[in-house]
């Protein structure tokens, strides 16, 4: 079996639920992800993604929230688990708490914060994958890391058998997708090259990206899939019909300068699932009525309230 037959073409990193204390609520969580589930707006949930504010998180919670994933997916969806961490040893025991609860594959992004060489990245993805039995998809997410992950420090991992893939924020090089294909072709030709911007969906399809990683897949599963049908047959117009209104969405997510779009994506995935999600955790902050009064009017002109 393929990573793509297995994994799919949209990989949802889930939103983490917060109460009114900031507290997980696991139970919210748990409604979420049958809610993805039943209305099958995805292919596999990731736990602890950038989206699911993973760095805002500590590791209790994190390894409390794949436990309620694995177990709320009761199979039907697979389980990614995101275990990066900004030490190389924290990392690891993150990983194998991972690999215990029976997660087989894990998003790890370069480590954040400290900005290491490249030979500290590689050596870092290396001791990580000689520490699990678990698969690997690499992340590279320059804009909060501080740091490019190369297309050549990319082909040196792919050597390694249980590195199997990248996720690429393509909106800070949108080509680089191509790079990351080129490098690796011949070391690994079965190593798969995610986009893990919502807004680069269409320029990425058209380079060879296999799938997404979408936090917009909480409100616009049923359209990636579309996307991903329509440019399958040919039919171009139709890609871009559907791409244009999430586009819009996304977009509508940074106002003011938020590059992490959570502040406002989850009071609009409220609106549209009913599920209370919180505010985003602190130090974010809050949404404003008025981003909610033009996100909000991007959604009831696309359709979606």
């Amino acid at each position: 079996m393929t990573f793509v037959e297995k994994y799919g073409q949209i990989l949802l990193p889930l939103i983490t639920p917060y109460n009114d204390k900031e507290e997980v609520a696991y139970d919210r969580y748990e409604e979420l992800i049958e809610y993805l589930i039943k209305n099958d707006l995805c292919d596999s949930l990731i736990v602890t993604g950038t989206t699911g504010e993973a760095s805002l998180c500590n590791f209790k919670e994190r390894v409390k929230l794949m436990e309620t994933a694995y177990r709320a997916a009761k199979g039907r969806k697979p389980v990614i688990a995101g275990t990066g961490c900004a030490s190389t040893k924290e990392a690891i025991t993150l990983t194998k708490e991972a690999e215990k609860i029976g997660i087989d594959l894990c998003l790890i992004v370069v480590p954040f914060y400290n900005k290491p060489t490249q030979e500290g990245i590689y050596n870092h993805y290396k001791a990580i994958a000689e520490s699990t039995n678990c698969n690997i998809l690499l992340y590279n997410i320059p804009i909060f890391v501080g740091v490019n992950l190369e297309a050549e420090t990319v082909a040196k991992l792919a050597v390694i058998d249980n590195i199997v893939g990248i996720k690429d924020e393509a909106g800070i090089n949108p080509t680089q997708v191509t790079d990351f294909f080129l490098a690796t072709e011949k070391v690994d030709p079965d190593f798969v090259v995610y986009n893990g911007d919502d807004v680069m969906l269409l320029p990425t399809i058209v380079q060879g990206a296999m799938g997404i990683v979408s936090g917009g897949a909480h409100i616009f599963g049923h359209e990636i899939r579309a996307i991903f049908k329509a440019f399958a047959a040919g039919d171009n117009q139709k890609a871009k019909d559907l791409f244009i209104p999430i586009y819009k969405f996304c977009k509508s997510t940074g106002q003011n300068g938020r590059i992490l779009p959570n502040s406002i994506m989850r009071p609009a995935i409220e609106m549209i699932t009913g599920i209370k999600l919180g505010p985003a955790r602190s130090p974010l902050a809050p949404a404003t009525s008025e981003e909610m009064e033009v996100t909000a009017a991007i959604l009831k002109e696309i359709g979606k309230l």
